[in-house]
């Protein structure tokens, strides 16, 4: 499975529409299965993330993934996003 974190030098420095933009790129990557298993759970963690972040069309496609995901799923999915809020 692909993973990313936003370790490296100068993530701190990105401005926020940046910095929300490669999430929403990482929730699109998981919902997709674009050089990745596809992953709902982690699809709207990142979405979430992102929305978090600013992203109005991580907003859209995080209520999108919810439709579609059960409610273990969706504690998964946002358990995730709020410990890697807390890590980040």
């Amino acid at each position: 499975m692909a993973r990313f974190d936003m370790h490296e030098a100068g993530a701190g420095a990105m401005d926020a529409t940046t910095q929300a933009d490669i999430l929403f790129e990482m929730g699109m990557m998981y919902a997709t299965g674009r050089d990745c298993e596809m992953d709902v759970v982690a699809a709207h963690k990142w979405f979430n993330i992102a929305a978090i972040k600013g992203s109005a069309r991580a907003v859209a496609l995080r209520a999108e993934m919810a439709s579609q995901m059960s409610k273990a799923e969706l504690a998964r999915a946002l358990r995730e996003a709020r410990e890697w809020m807390t890590m980040h």
